[in-house]
């Protein structure tokens, strides 16, 4: 009984792994057409009232997140331990750059 050449097990699976990533992509594209991810994200059409302003990066376990909500921000201190809001203001009182 003759065997299939030992490349050829890499072959079928080179194109089983481009079978199924071009699987993903094509419903990927098919969800951004129809708005899919945007429902699945959450957001419903509208305007975004969450938005990361910006981040600094204290040490591998710990940052500063400044987060805007609609008209307030919120300077959140997020880490392995817990997150810790470090201050909450409306957007009016932020010095202008």
């Amino acid at each position: 009984m003759a065997t299939a050449p030992e490349w050829m097990g890499y072959v079928r699976a080179l194109l089983a792994l481009v079978f199924v990533a071009g699987l993903i992509f094509l419903f990927a594209g098919i969800a951004k057409k129809t708005g899919l991810d945007k429902r699945l994200a959450g957001n419903k059409g509208g305007t975004r009232r969450l938005e990361v302003m910006e981040t600094l990066y204290l040490d591998p376990k710990h940052r500063m997140v400044l987060v805007r909500c609609g008209t307030r921000e919120h300077l959140l201190l997020v880490g392995t331990a817990g997150d810790l809001l470090i201050e909450s203001r409306e957007r009016s009182e932020m010095p202008d750059d």
